[in-house]
């Protein structure tokens, strides 16, 4: 070979050995960082160019894919009852991103998952198109339908469990939306979903697991299990050592009760089933603050749960000695999200044993074949079985004699507690109505419940867990017990 061909056939050599390096440098040195930039429309093209899987509750979908032919994304993602499912889905918008599930779940609904790989290894051989794998959940469609219509046209939420296996049965939040509205890429979409962020009723947050409310008198349960535990009181029907009227510590401020109720010396069966806040605020005084704080940390405060998806922290305080006795009435700075307080219902109803909720039950290939099954895994054991028999006897005497009489189901044995939740700055604002609850059979609790009602409609004199909150958490707890049937 001659010098100038030589020369030539060296720069080409280098040409390619360029091309080699700069190659591989894109495609595994840089492949995440530019797949995950925002301005690579070549990703989000290819993640709406087939179908999407779906998410399956009862065997069947609740979600599907739409040919489009507006733009470069050639199908959508639409949604069945998509208000009553959005606080379990989320969105999945071809123009802005996804949430919930829907984001979670992507590369097992967009088929991407590494999971996938010898489907997708297949595809590519059979020349069989691609499309996405399945999302089983563990809802409930008849429990969801019950939380969705029982709220209706209010505010609040509802968490539903199982207390076995830690399941969740149903997630509602209202007012809801419809993902649907902007699942595309239009300007029609763009409007829609900035009307929604505007809505002064925040249709989108999903109040059962992001949005934490005092509990009221609910966490007067925790407080119980915390005096059981530490050894304050043994006996449910003993008197307990609390006067009428009961004086804040370091101050001068009275606790009241609701009306005039029993609730001097009452017994812990008796202070639960009248909701007596002076037995209660003086029992997390006589605890203090650390051993209240040990034992909602046990019932899973004070640290996010993921379900998959996130719920936020609830909070038991570290607080002085009068904010740690209101607090322990469920008032102060102690703050629940509805998740939180139907863990605490299912823990007592399990005798003890609290379960990591979780609603992705199975995760499926495009073939059906199933490449993830959910093990049920036990959070933590929040107090003897001895104790938590003790408070389903206290919470079942709260919906058989008390406060929760509008949760009764025929036949069924049921136990609940309660709660009207102080709002506002000096209960300034319309109180919350809160009510938890559990239902009991010959097996064992198939379902604990917990609800939370802003109603701002209501009389403020009308606004009661009994009254607003049971019957919610009736219709739901029924609906799981028709379908076991």
């Amino acid at each position: 070979m001659n010098k100038p061909l030589r020369r030539i056939a060296m720069f080409c050599g280098l040409l390619i050995l360029a091309l080699l390096v700069r190659t591989n440098y894109l495609q595994y040195v840089r492949a995440d960082e530019l797949n995950a930039n925002e301005h690579n429309r070549r990703v989000e093209i290819e993640r709406y160019a087939h179908e999407r899987g779906n998410i399956i509750v009862d065997g069947e979908p609740i979600t599907g894919s739409v040919e489009t032919t507006d733009g470069d994304f050639k199908y959508k993602r639409v949604w069945k009852d998509g208000p009553m499912w959005a606080p379990v889905t989320g969105y999945s918008s071809q123009a802005f991103d996804s949430s919930q599930l829907e984001n979670l779940e992507d590369g097992i609904l967009t088929g991407n998952s590494d999971q996938l790989f010898f489907d997708r290894t297949l595809s590519m051989f059979t020349g069989e198109k691609k499309t996405g794998g399945n999302i089983v959940t563990t809802l409930d469609g008849a429990a969801q339908k019950a939380a969705f219509e029982g709220l209706g046209d209010k505010k609040g939420a509802v968490a539903a469990l199982d207390p076995q296996t830690g399941a969740i049965l149903a997630l509602a939040s209202t007012p809801s939306y419809d993902p649907s509205v902007f699942a595309g890429n239009s300007f029609k979409d763009s409007d829609a979903r900035q009307k929604l962020l505007k809505d002064e009723d925040k249709p989108m947050l999903n109040r059962a697991l992001r949005e934490t409310y005092p509990p009221g008198s609910t966490f007067k349960v925790v407080t119980a299990a915390a005096a059981l535990e530490n050894g304050l009181y043994t006996d449910i029907d003993a008197d307990t050592e609390s006067p009428l009227p009961w004086q804040l510590p370091q101050s001068t401020n009275l606790l009241q009760n609701e009306g005039d109720i029993p609730c001097e010396n009452a017994s812990l069966r008796e202070a639960l089933r009248w909701s007596c806040n002076t037995v209660f605020g003086k029992m997390s005084d006589d605890l203090g603050n650390d051993k209240m704080i040990e034992q909602a940390d046990k019932f899973g405060f004070n640290k996010e749960v993921f379900t998959p998806v996130r719920a936020d922290a609830s909070i038991y305080p570290k607080d002085n000695r009068p904010q740690n006795a209101m607090a322990g009435i469920g008032q102060a700075s102690n703050r629940a999200t509805p998740l939180q307080m139907a863990m605490v219902a299912s823990a007592i109803a399990n005798d003890g044993k609290l379960m990591q909720p979780y609603m992705v039950a199975q995760r499926q290939a495009p073939n059906l074949d199933v490449i993830y099954t959910h093990e049920k895994e036990q959070l933590s054991e929040p107090l003897s079985g001895e104790n938590a028999q003790k408070l389903q006897q206290m919470m079942e005497t709260v919906v058989k004699d008390g406060t929760g009489k509008n949760a009764q189901i025929d036949g069924v044995t049921v136990g609940g507690k309660t709660g009207t939740a102080q709002h506002g700055l000096n209960n300034s604002e319309k109180p919350y109505a809160w009510f938890i609850s559990y239902a009991k059979t010959d097996s064992g609790s198939p379902v604990a419940v917990a609800v939370v009602v802003e109603d701002g409609n209501a009389n403020r004199d009308d606004i009661s867990g009994g009254g607003l909150a049971a019957p919610i958490a009736k219709s739901v707890m029924k609906a799981v017990l028709d379908g076991k049937k």
